[in-house]
């Protein structure tokens, strides 16, 4: 016979039990169109859904532990060496297994006031602290960066573009932020969005500071190339970091079938900047038609518009509205930003309705 377990007999870690889940978009309730989760308006390559399909023909071997096709294709595009990049099931897991590589119980992980909360969540994983310096104007400030650093300080985290906020800082600056920093100091830089707005700043001045200095920098499938559903991510790496951060990566991670899909879609760079130019366009079109109602919306370089209404109140009150057309967008109150709302770019005819929405609460206040 089974003795019945008594309350609180298993118990996790402290850090652990303390720390709250990752917290997701609302889930999609039937006849509503999710504009939350930054998937992309448009879809993958055919070239990408083939492969994908080829390879879903054998599943009976592991996936190649090493990326090495993908591995491949992407450093030929980026003119990269193909050893010091590190794939991830997305770049959410490169992101956690530095922390888990670098970031220590009690010490500290600085980011940007607005920067991406997945990072805080990974430092909760393991006991280390994840602190803020504010932004200008939902701009990352990399003097406010270097004046939060402390001696406990052991990584920077950088998201640029930004998420939630989709605004951009130069190269330039980025620079600047790893030459004021400590030489023990890690600076990731996260991409998710690099390719919208490789057209504004030179992506591969970036990737260049993974080479010869701290800094590692990661990117995604899952939004310009449409496959957030294959789950890949990648960085550049300096060796000594590749070497320590590839201990916490899960081994065989990412699927032969996602592998081979992204491999095919890092290869159509054509389709890819057909999906990048009609984003940006309708997100640019819906951006001006919610400036002529009188919302402060940032210049956005995602695929996504942070829209901030007048106080929270009044994002809450739009929110509702939205969800009564069947429209969900994101709220930003776990951002510190209780007063926006964020809007995934789908296709024209649903930034129609939700621009037609917003402009009857606009005419109501």
């Amino acid at each position: 016979m089974i003795r019945p377990a008594t309350r609180g007999g298993i118990r996790p870690v402290g850090h652990v039990g303390a720390m709250a889940p990752y917290a997701l978009a609302d889930p999609v309730e039937k006849g509503t169109v999710s504009l939350a989760q930054n998937e992309s308006a448009f879809a993958p390559s055919p070239l990408a859904i083939e492969a994908a399909r080829k390879a879903a023909t054998d599943l009976l071997p592991y996936p190649d532990p090493d990326w090495t096709e993908l591995r491949d294709v992407i450093a030929g595009v980026h003119h990269l060496d193909p050893k010091a990049i590190l794939c991830g099931a997305g770049s959410m897991e490169l992101i956690a297994s530095l922390v888990r590589a670098y970031a220590g119980r009690h010490e500290e992980v600085l980011g940007s006031e607005y920067g991406y909360l997945f990072m805080a969540s990974a430092c909760a994983q393991v006991g280390a602290r994840y602190v803020t310096a504010p932004e200008t104007g939902y701009r990352v400030c990399a003097d406010a960066l270097l004046d939060a650093v402390t001696s406990r300080t052991r990584m920077v985290f950088v998201c640029n573009p930004g998420n939630p906020t989709g605004t951009l800082i130069a190269n330039s600056e980025m620079v600047r932020l790893r030459n004021g920093l400590r030489d023990d100091i890690l600076l990731i830089v996260d991409q998710a969005y690099g390719e919208f707005a490789d057209g504004a700043e030179d992506g591969f001045e970036i990737m260049q500071l993974a080479q010869g200095s701290a800094t590692v920098v990661t990117r995604t499938f899952s939004k310009a190339y449409a496959l957030a559903g294959a789950r890949v991510g990648w960085g550049m790496f300096p060796k000594p970091v590749l070497l320590e951060a590839r201990k916490t990566l899960n081994p065989n991670n990412i699927s032969q079938i996602s592998q081979a899909a992204a491999a095919a879609a890092m290869g159509d760079q054509a389709h890819m900047k057909s999906v990048v130019a009609r984003t940006a366009a309708i997100r640019d079109r819906f951006s001006a038609r919610c400036r002529k109602m009188g919302f402060a919306v940032p210049d956005s370089h995602t695929n996504f518009v942070l829209i901030p209404f007048a106080h929270a109140d009044a994002a809450a009150r739009a929110d509702r509205m939205l969800r009564e057309n069947g429209l969900l967008l994101r709220g930003m109150r776990g951002y510190g930003l209780a007063h926006c709302l964020r809007a995934t770019i789908a296709e024209a005819p649903v930034m129609d309705r939700v621009a037609s929405v917003l402009e009857r609460i606009s005419d109501e206040t």
